[in-house]
């Protein structure tokens, strides 16, 4: 399940190098730890909203994805869709990361990899097939070189999305030297040649990984990618009337217990 940002091909500081740090045990170990400092906020309005917007735009301009304007921050059309969810990660009540997730089917089919490879997709819809789509991955850039297993903890929303939604396949719209990070965590492979990406300076491949095949080995590899059913509800669930949404929701991989 590729999960860089849909479109968005966004830097992602040191993910090459997370998965070298330390041996499998003590990385999943030093992962879950770190989780215990985490939230995660759906970001719907106010302050959050604009402070993840900026965020986007400076982590964005200074790795040349994007070039300067006057509002400093970084919004588009998809990120009010009725089947967008944005989410800020907070380290000690700190924004440190986002990311931006589409869950895509025939009746919501727009999301940015639809915009860019829809002539592809759209008959995968009609025959009933659907797609989890992340974008807008943004990143603190002094945070990620202090916590290099940044991208994980952010990342982590994206499977999470799939164990909610179960579609058929994760979409990933990424830069070129991003795409063995992808196949080698989420075994995810190339499904359509590169192509220029609205508002980006650099073209992006479209990279899928099918959930059904590969989440389980996903998780088993990585459990700190588990949730409990109710971390799922609360990122995802949208509120009924008169309900109010989670502020926040802690990550709750290190109280999965499989099912019996």
């Amino acid at each position: 399940m590729g999960i860089e940002g849909s479109g968005a091909a966004a830097q992602q500081p040191g993910v090459e190098q997370v998965r070298t740090i330390a041996e499998p045990d003590t990385f999943t170990k030093s992962v879950i730890a770190l989780l215990d400092q985490v939230e995660y906020r759906r970001c719907e309005t106010g302050e959050d909203i604009e402070a993840i917007y900026r965020l986007r735009y400076d982590s964005y301009l200074a790795t040349g994805m994007v070039g300067p304007n006057p509002s400093k921050m970084v919004v588009d059309e998809y990120d009010d869709l009725a089947n967008s969810y944005r989410f800020g990660v907070f380290i000690d009540g700190a924004l440190v990361s986002t990311i931006r997730l589409h869950h895509v089917s025939a009746e919501q089919p727009r999301s940015p990899s639809m915009t860019v490879f829809g002539d592809a997709l759209r008959p995968r819809l009609e025959a009933g097939e659907t797609f989890v789509d992340p974008s807008r991955f943004a990143a603190d850039l002094y945070v990620s070189k202090q916590h290099r297993v940044l991208p994980y903890l952010t990342l982590r929303l994206a499977v999470v999305a799939c164990s909610y939604f179960d579609p058929t396949y994760c979409l990933t719209a990424i830069k070129e030297e991003h795409a063995a990070f992808y196949k080698r965590i989420f075994n995810a492979s190339q499904a359509l040649p590169p192509r220029t990406y609205p508002g980006l300076m650099m073209p992006v491949h479209l990279f899928q990984s099918r959930t059904s095949e590969n989440m389980e080995n996903t998780l088993r590899r990585f459990p700190f990618f588990r949730s409990t059913a109710a971390e799922r509800r609360m990122l995802f669930a949208r509120p009924g009337p008169g309900e109010l949404a989670p502020l926040t929701i802690l990550p709750t991989a290190k109280y999965y217990r499989p099912a019996a």
